[in-house]
Order: structure tokens, then sequence, then C-alpha cells
């Protein structure tokens, strides 16, 4: 474990909510990069029946808290800068209350929600592991998880961190391996895990993320496994806790 590399993020992720009012500011990306995210999102998720309990996991300013609660969800919106909780508080999201905490001890009981989403939290952590069982006690048999990483395969993540390396620079994010970020939600009980590759461009490159997340290009990324490694910046896992699973970590 490095914790100089988690207290940076931390003292970071404070930072930006101090000096910054808007959602894709406090949570550290773009406005372009964090609109492709919810894109993306909302093209897979399907909200299902109202009155389910969400948690949201690294919740920042309470972006995807208001999607939650938008489809009628109940939601604990949970992260660990008390700046960051107190702007997400301060957007008077219905139906939501906030709490400070870290996403890897939890203040609530085993088996309290229908679903957990977990964005933007993993590249700030030495490791996903320890979040990820964390996260799944949370789950009553049958919940949802989501929750995503950066591509460490990216060729441009590949790129970057080599030559930061032969600069001599300490790394600044954590990439995950998405084929690992899978094994460890099946070892954690979850089945029907699956993988969806995110791609992102900057602003710069607009043009291409329209290309990318067209219909053509999405069904490309699905069947074709090593386009999506090599050129998303971005994963997305989602899975479901199974019941054995849930009772085996004791009931509420």
């Amino acid at each position: 474990m490095n914790p100089g590399f988690e207290h940076e993020w931390r003292e970071r992720f404070e930072e930006f909510a101090h000096h910054r009012d808007d959602d894709a500011g406090i949570a550290g990306w773009t406005k372009t990069g964090l609109d492709a995210r919810l894109r993306r999102f909302l093209g897979l998720w399907q909200s299902g029946r109202q009155g389910q309990r969400w948690l949201d996991a690294g919740c920042g300013a309470g972006t995807y808290t208001r999607i939650l609660t938008g489809s009628g969800h109940a939601v604990a919106g949970v992260d660990y800068s008390m700046p960051t909780v107190s702007k997400a508080v301060g957007r008077n999201i219905a139906g939501a209350a906030f709490v400070i905490a870290d996403v890897r001890k939890l203040p609530f009981r085993p088996q309290t929600f229908d679903g957990v989403l977990c964005f933007g939290v993993t590249q700030a952590l030495d490791d996903s592991e320890s979040a990820i069982r964390e996260i799944s006690c949370m789950l009553r048999g049958g919940g949802q998880l989501w929750i995503d990483g950066l591509n460490r395969s990216c060729v441009i993540h590949v790129y970057g961190a080599a030559r930061r390396r032969l600069l001599g620079r300490r790394r600044h994010l954590r990439y995950e391996s998405p084929r690992r970020m899978l094994e460890l939600c099946r070892r954690s009980g979850f089945v029907d895990v699956e993988l969806h590759w995110m791609p992102v461009f900057p602003a710069s490159a607009q043009r291409l993320q329209q290309l990318v997340e067209s219909r053509p290009c999405i069904w490309l990324l699905r069947h074709v496994p090593l386009l999506g490694t090599l050129i998303s910046h971005s994963f997305i896992v989602c899975a479901r806790r199974t019941p054995a699973a849930a009772e085996a970590d004791g009931a509420p």
C-alpha cells in the first residue's frame, strides 16, 4: 500500500472542492469528460423499479446521486472529502442524504442497499480489492454493482506512464487492469459480471468522441475487445450480487 499516493489524492479532492463549484471540476474531470461518462452510463443503466435504496460511493458533488434520485430511488451519498460533501449537501438533492466516510469502511449495516454505484474512485486508491469487498457487503441479494476504472492497457495511458518513469516522476493516477477487476468482482460473490469500454477524448477531439459513441463503434467495442482495450480511457463493470453471497455476510 502507498499511503502517500492516497493522501495526496485526498488533499487534491479537498482542494478541488474548495476552489471549484462545478460538478466536473470538483470531481477532477473536464466538463466534456464528465459529460461523456454520464452519456455512457445512461446508455447502459436501467433504473428498475422505483423506491430502491442506492449507495453512491464516492459521490463527489452529487452528479450521479441526482440521476438516481431522479429515477425515484432513495440515495445515500458517501465521500471522504468534507468540502466535497458540503458542496453536495448544498445542491439540495431531494431524496438524498450524505455522509462523510471512506468507501472501504462504510457506516452501514450489511445488505442495506439494492444498488451501489462507485465511479471516479478506484484511480485514487492504491488497490480496488478492499473497496469492492466492502461494497459487496452493502448489497442485498440480487443487488447491482456499477464500478469504473482507468484502463491500464489504453495506448495513451501506457505511453504516459512510461514517459513519467523515464522523467523520474511519481505516478499521479492508478490505472486498473480490467481483467483483474472482473476477477475481484467474481471473487466477492458477484455474477453476471459485464465489462463495458468507455473511450473519453479531450475537448479538442470531440468529433472523435461523437464517432466512438455512435452505434457502429459501440458494436465494435463490444465485439472486438482488443479495440476497446487499446483506445478506451476507462471502463465500467456492472454485476449482480448473488443471494447466497449476501446471506453469508449476515442479515442486517
